[in-house]
């Protein structure tokens, strides 16, 4: 196995000399013309000594860089699933089904263009006091219902790429026992889609309120993730670098995510959510600087962070 990753290593970066067990290659970020990129099979660790590109796991580099083949080649060297055949293993129809699209609330008023009514006036006030701002607002496209099934709620719809609704929560603004009441439809959706950018790192947290504070994130609407879900495939298929940002209490879940996205190949940064009973909680420069100085998790961390919540 480990002259197999080395060919396909050699495939795609060239020609190496090795010191003990690093093999160094030519750095395909920064194409310095010297041979900066060393790369530890054994360790699955790599790092460019020009460009300080560096991680802890093999599989970036092949995803970043390799071909379709070379990437089943070391996907199957290293069992994992290959993401191409998920149709096989989630049956057809998870693939072949339609998107799923629903009707916002025919009692629901967006906020975007209704500031000054009376009407309006309670559902601004919580919102306020969870520190949404107009541009979250006008972003999320957040809207309320003053009768109705719905009625006394704050309503957040979720897009699809296409534009189209697929969800939304439903969140009382009054004192209730029952603070959510969604719609009768699958979660198994990409909260928000429409507003994701594939392209930069993505961030995982529980809940809506925890997405509008959070940059370039999806709610998972809960505190797991499943491998047969739509978003799972998405970010296997999408993503280079992924952070999880779940409260406190949903500690062994979190752990639960980060080692099956990890064993798949994605990097994952582990975000502190300590101080806060949530990440709606934050403002949102604390969640970036939170962010900024996520701790990166490999096999080795995540097998101390189980160890410790034994």
């Amino acid at each position: 196995m480990y002259s197999d990753k080395l060919q396909i290593l050699v495939e795609i970066f060239g020609e190496f000399y090795q010191t003990n067990d690093e093999h160094l290659f030519n750095c395909l970020f920064c194409n310095h013309r010297k041979r900066k990129l060393s790369i530890n099979i054994s360790k699955n660790t790599f790092k460019c000594w020009i460009c300080d590109k560096s991680g802890r796991n093999l599989y970036y580099l092949i995803k970043r860089f390799g071909t379709y083949s070379q990437k089943q080649h070391w996907q199957s060297l290293d069992g994992r699933v290959d993401i191409s055949n998920f149709d096989d293993l989630f049956s057809k129809k998870i693939e072949e089904q339609q998107e799923q699209r629903i009707k916002l609330p025919k009692e629901y008023i967006c906020l975007v263009n209704n500031k000054t009514s009376l009407i309006a006036k309670p559902a601004r006030n919580y919102l306020k006091k969870r520190n949404i701002s107009e541009k979250d607002i006008l972003k999320w496209k957040i809207g309320y219902c003053t009768n109705g099934k719905y009625r006394n709620r704050i309503i957040i719809p979720s897009f699809n790429n296409d534009g189209y609704c697929n969800y939304f929560v439903a969140r009382s603004h009054t004192k209730t026992q029952m603070r959510y009441k969604n719609p009768p439809a699958s979660k198994d959706i990409i909260f928000n889609e429409l507003l994701i950018n594939w392209k930069e790192p993505v961030a995982l947290v529980e809940g809506i309120f925890d997405a509008i504070n959070a940059e370039n994130s999806i709610p998972l609407l809960g505190s797991t993730l499943s491998i047969h879900s739509k978003l799972f495939r998405a970010i296997l298929t999408h993503s280079k670098r992924i952070y999880i940002a779940l409260d406190k209490d949903a500690e062994k879940k979190a752990l639960n995510i980060i080692n099956a996205l990890i064993s798949h190949g994605v990097e994952v940064y582990k975000i502190d959510t300590s101080g806060y009973e949530d990440v709606g909680e934050m403002t949102k420069e604390e969640f970036k600087r939170r962010k900024d100085t996520a701790a990166l998790f490999d096999s080795k961390a995540l097998l101390i962070q189980k160890i410790s919540q034994l």
